[in-house]
């Protein structure tokens, strides 16, 4: 497990480091397949007191990504912040893999073993020209079509975008990142 801090307008004290090892520390014992923990501080300067310091948290657990972002008054109270958004994140994943049938738990492996599901494979392969369009046009395609997502080539940015119904009624944009 690697462990990686680095501060922004921040002085990363030994103190502070001891205290972000603790607290992140704990989140292993709830998900035991973590590699890497990536722990960036900053230190912004907002109108609100409440909001000065951004402790930004994300955990690689064998290519599953898991990341929390919380504001705090001093860097203590960020950090206890995240690290309570992350043991909520880890919860519910957790959950997800037992609802699936992937929990260790000595019941569920017997039931998995007796109603093995055979693996998933792709059955269907949909080919469509891809034009050129802004986000605005594509949220009109998506909204004709009736779809909650849509593949589209962004004429501003000229790369392939996925836009996509948040759950909340907004919209989504993924952009592809070089990685």
């Amino acid at each position: 497990m690697e462990l990686q801090i680095t501060g922004k307008n921040v002085e990363l004290t030994p103190t502070l480091r001891q205290l972000i090892e603790h607290k992140l520390g704990k989140l292993a014992r709830h998900l035991s397949n973590i590699v890497e923990y990536k722990v960036e501080i900053s230190e912004e300067k907002t109108k609100s007191p409440e909001q000065h310091f951004v402790v930004q948290v994300t955990i690689d657990s064998n290519g599953t990504l898991l990341r929390g972002v919380e504001r705090g008054k001093d860097l203590p109270t960020a950090i206890n912040k995240v690290a309570a958004v992350m043991n909520r994140q880890i919860e519910h994943y957790k959950g997800k893999l037992y609802a699936k049938g992937r929990g260790s738990s000595f019941a569920r492996s017997e039931f998995k073993e007796e109603a093995a599901q055979p693996p998933r494979k792709v059955v269907k392969v949909k080919r469509f020209a891809v034009k050129p369009m802004s986000v605005a046009e594509a949220i009109d395609q998506m909204e004709l079509l009736g779809h909650d997502f849509f593949l589209f080539f962004n004429a501003d940015s000229d790369e392939l975008n996925l836009l996509y119904r948040r759950k909340d009624g907004d919209y989504g944009l993924i952009e592809p990142e070089p990685g």
